[in-house]
């Protein structure tokens, strides 16, 4: 980043920034292609291919281009007769569980009855509350060397009365809830699995880390994630177009996402594919962010998390305010400008927590 030290506040806010603007951007675009009444709107699947496409294309360019994946390991074990970084057994199945995350992200936007607003706030909400349970357990494990500050617990529990108040206040009533549909808690079960042993093992890949170390590289980490990701992303790909075409898998999600790969062309994507690709290269910068502030030096899993998903809330009902002005959509209702006060009284304790934070950091290195 410009002008600014590893694990300062300065660097911290430079990657809340990139995250909010480009997630914004993710916000406006997906609202775009899917429901706008001039735009093509898109099926939730045929979005999901291209901007998948879109976001792994841009990753993996600077990853490959820029040679981030080069790992600085702190130790090597033999591996089918050669000696390789002991990290790559836990970055790559990193990989696969992002690969993971990805789709499932998508598909609880898609679901009927279920508003992009709540959806996004059910699954921010529940990643907060995973980020306090890793550092429980990294900390008895001995792997978290820090303690989670009392201001941080506090924005966690403003995080979830605004999270509580979206879902059982702000959501679109008479439609299903997340907690009532088995293909909904299917998918999101798959998604808090997922999510949860990947930021366990940011974290771990962070606190074990020697001290001022070049094995202390969250690029090298990020290279090999993403790597991992595409590949399985695209044997997932490749084997469910192979199925389709077979005839032995077919569906209302599965048919318009393969006719995107395969007939980009025809129907509702023709003319519009290649911008819902370019259109998807803003969620794939958004993940460099995301990664970033998750394994941000020097701070626990509790407070990255709390940044990194109140962030992407403040981004989110940002893009809804966007899009109602440019495109005619939804204003947030009261209860989502209510659920967005106690966000930002979060965010005021996170900032307390922070000047502690970078006092201690100082404090070490001197």
């Amino acid at each position: 980043m410009f002008k600014t030290n590893e694990g300062s506040t300065a660097r911290l806010l430079q990657l809340c920034m990139g995250y909010f603007v480009f997630y914004v951007i993710t916000g406006v675009t997906v609202k775009y292609f899917l429901v706008y009444s001039e735009g093509p709107k898109l099926n939730g699947m045929q979005n999901l291919a291209y901007s998948t496409l879109g976001g792994t294309l841009v990753a993996l360019s600077v990853v490959l281009l820029f040679r981030w994946y080069k790992l600085q390991s702190i130790k090597k074990v033999s591996f089918l007769g050669m000696m390789v970084p002991v990290e790559l057994f836990y970055i790559i199945p990193s990989g696969v569980l992002t690969a993971i995350v990805i789709p499932t992200t998508t598909l609880m936007y898609s679901f009927k009855g279920i508003s992009v607003m709540v959806a996004m706030v059910v699954m921010r909400g529940a990643i907060i509350i995973i980020s306090r349970i890793i550092d429980t357990i990294q900390i008895k494990q001995g792997i978290l060397k820090k303690t989670v500050y009392f201001e941080e617990n506090i924005a966690v529990g403003f995080a979830m009365i605004a999270v509580g108040i979206k879902i059982f206040g702000g959501g679109d009533h008479g439609k299903a809830s997340p907690f009532t549909s088995l293909p909904v808690m299917t998918v999101f079960s798959a998604y808090l699995i997922a999510y949860a042993f990947r930021i366990y093992i940011m974290n771990y890949f962070k606190n074990t880390r020697p001290k001022n170390s070049k094995a202390s590289n969250n690029k090298a980490f990020f290279a090999i994630e993403q790597i991992s990701s595409s590949v399985t992303m695209f044997l997932v790909t490749l084997t469910i177009v192979v199925l389709f075409k077979l005839d032995l898998l077919s569906g209302p999600r599965v048919n318009p996402f393969v006719n995107a790969i395969i007939a980009p062309n025809t129907g509702q994507t023709a003319g519009w594919w290649y911008w819902a690709i370019f259109a998807g290269m803003a969620f794939g910068i958004v993940a460099f962010f995301s990664v970033f502030i998750f394994m941000f030096k020097g701070r626990t899993a509790t407070f990255a998390g709390l940044v990194n998903r109140l962030t992407s809330l403040v981004a989110g009902t940002t893009a809804t305010i966007i899009f109602a002005l440019a495109f005619g959509g939804k204003f947030p209702k009261i209860i989502d400008w209510v659920s967005l006060g106690f966000i930002f009284i979060a965010v005021f304790f996170m900032t307390r927590a922070e000047k502690k934070r970078a006092k201690e950091i100082k404090s070490e290195e001197a």
